[in-house]
């Protein structure tokens, strides 16, 4: 999840460990999606892209929250477990998944109760942004991975159009380490870390985990305030389909979409 009170700065060391309740300090992450339909709208097409002509048998929503993509899953898939760290968020999801047969499970994405090559399909969204060194999250989803399976993992994308154009304006290079993105000094030692990356370090780690990377995609390319203002949504996303792929190349986005493949 996002907190949308944060904007770029580097510097601040990230969270020293991960507890399951980071989570649980009085945000109410379904609010974060009021007036973000675009943004919704742009990664269900990328997922549905990215999956497309795809079946799975087991798939898991790592870090999904109250399960807000837990549903298009499913149409890929026969059985769909949430997995998420925050028991507030689970409460959530109650409501949200009612009627269904979503499984809904507490677990943290470091330490995933799923036996080896149990899954077929693995997605992580919005999560990379609170792992400033996913590596044991990435060698978890390979384990959970059956081989020849898929994971989808979202990148928050340091390398951006704006934040490259800004550094080659300076004369500088895009950092290859996470870069924080807090603008407020963290209220406790374990609080939660806030980070964005470079696309081709977590590939780099991802292979190193063996994944290897199949496909890739630009998501909510027209992410800003006065495009919004500007356009309808239904012109954003018409906008958005037609430069997912053709943006995926220069990682333009603030989003990134890894379409990878267990080894």
């Amino acid at each position: 999840m996002t907190d949308p009170n944060l904007s770029p700065q580097a510097g601040e060391p990230p969270a020293s460990k991960k507890v399951a309740n980071q989570y649980e300090r009085g945000y109410d992450y379904t609010k974060y999606w009021d007036n973000r339909d675009y943004e919704n709208a742009a990664e269900h097409i990328a997922i549905r892209r990215l999956l497309k002509g795809n079946h799975y048998r087991k798939a898991a929503d790592i870090g999904g929250g109250f399960g807000r993509l837990c549903l298009l899953l499913r149409t890929f898939s026969d059985e769909v477990t949430l997995a998420e760290p925050a028991a507030t968020q689970l409460e959530a999801a109650k409501e949200v998944l009612a009627g269904t047969d979503v499984k809904q499970v507490q677990m943290q994405a470091d330490d995933l109760k799923f036996a080896d090559g149990e899954l077929d399909l693995v997605t992580m969204v919005r999560v990379m942004h609170h792992l400033p060194e996913p590596s044991a999250e990435f060698t978890e989803i390979a384990r959970v991975l059956a081989p020849g399976g898929t994971a989808i993992i979202e990148v928050a994308n340091y390398g951006h159009y704006k934040n490259r154009r800004r550094h080659k304006k300076e004369g500088k290079p895009l950092p290859t380490e996470p870069v924080s993105i807090r603008t407020v000094k963290a209220d406790e030692p374990d609080a939660i870390a806030f980070v964005n990356h470079n696309v081709d370090t977590v590939v780099g780690q991802l292979a190193a985990a063996g994944l290897v990377l199949e496909n890739k995609l630009s998501v909510s390319n027209l992410r800003s305030q006065r495009v919004k203002k500007a356009l309808p949504t239904s012109a954003m996303l018409a906008v958005e389909r037609a430069t997912q792929r053709r943006l995926a190349k220069n990682n333009f986005g603030p989003s990134i979409f890894l379409k990878l493949r267990k080894n």
